[in-house]
């Protein structure tokens, strides 16, 4: 019977694994259109290391876009490795390089329009469709997110507002590199993108309310607090079937975090009973500082 029970769920991990696969290469490839049929051929840029990789490639031509987006990005993957975890890196990882592939693949094809300001809503739409899909499968494809997540627990500005502060120094580059109307244009992708991204995700700064109920609640919340350094309330309740004592885990995290917070309450505990739920409104307490 144990033996049945870990073979499924081997199984059902594997599932998982191929699902989000399949989602990040989705992803790669709808994103890899709106970049290289609209954004990149306009001179309009995204924010973040995507922007970054573009203007990279029109300074040295002969270096393919791709290959900018792999070398800009390793940095950040050890940082978000380290901070963050390592499922994280790995799908981000798997995300940035199917990006590159799919990104050569459509250099192939030409550009959608010549009006940057047409690029600039319609790539914006499809990049960030993209994007969203890669973040709802675990991943990333800008390094300055996993930045702005760290910052996030370290200080009083928000992911938003991190992110924002970053790209507009990216954008006012992009500016002095491509003219003053290609960087507002790229302003305008920028924020068809978070939108878009929005629309996908429910935001880019959300944040989860998790309750665990697991046989093993003491084990769960030591390691919640060693991993992610989230605080986690213990509630007392009880079973309205069995009529037995049960204590509820309640905990608050991020968007990136919610992957980690299922593989590690699962993997202590294969039998708990988890729900997430977004929250969108946190008035006091210390979330900001990894503790509620």
């Amino acid at each position: 019977m144990e033996n049945e029970t870990t073979q499924n769920t081997k199984l059902k991990r594997g599932k998982n694994i191929l699902l989000q696969g399949v989602q990040l290469l989705i992803g790669a490839i709808i994103a890899s259109i709106g970049l290289e049929l609209f954004l990149i051929p306009n001179q309009v840029i995204d924010g973040g290391v995507v922007g970054l990789s573009i203007m990279g490639h029109y300074m040295f031509n002969n270096i393919p876009f791709g290959v900018f987006l792999v070398v800009l990005n390793i940095p950040f993957l050890y940082i978000g490795y380290k901070h963050i975890g390592k499922n994280f890196a790995i799908a981000t990882v798997v995300a940035v390089i199917m990006l590159s592939f799919c990104s050569e693949v459509a250099t192939t094809f030409p550009k959608v329009t010549n009006d940057p300001f047409l690029a600039a809503i319609f790539g914006g739409i499809i990049d960030g469709i993209g994007v969203g899909i890669i973040m709802r499968a675990g991943g990333s494809l800008d390094g300055t997110e996993i930045v702005a997540i760290i910052a996030d627990k370290h200080s009083p500005f928000s992911v938003g507002e991190v992110v924002m502060f970053i790209n507009l120094f990216i954008l006012s580059g992009a500016g002095l590199l491509f003219g003053w109307d290609k960087a507002m244009y790229s302003l305008v992708a920028y924020f068809v993108i978070a939108k878009m991204i929005d629309v996908v995700t429910k935001g880019l700064d959300e944040t989860y309310a998790v309750m665990i109920v697991s046989e093993k609640p003491i084990e769960v919340t030591d390691e919640l607090n060693r991993q992610l350094g989230r605080g986690v309330t213990i509630l007392h309740g009880q079973g309205g079937y069995t009529k037995l004592p049960k204590e509820i885990l309640y905990c608050v995290v991020n968007r990136l975090e919610v992957t980690k917070v299922k593989d590690i309450v699962l993997s202590m505990d294969e039998r708990a009973f988890v729900t997430i739920n977004a929250v969108h409104d946190i008035v006091g307490g210390r979330f900001k500082t990894k503790s509620h």
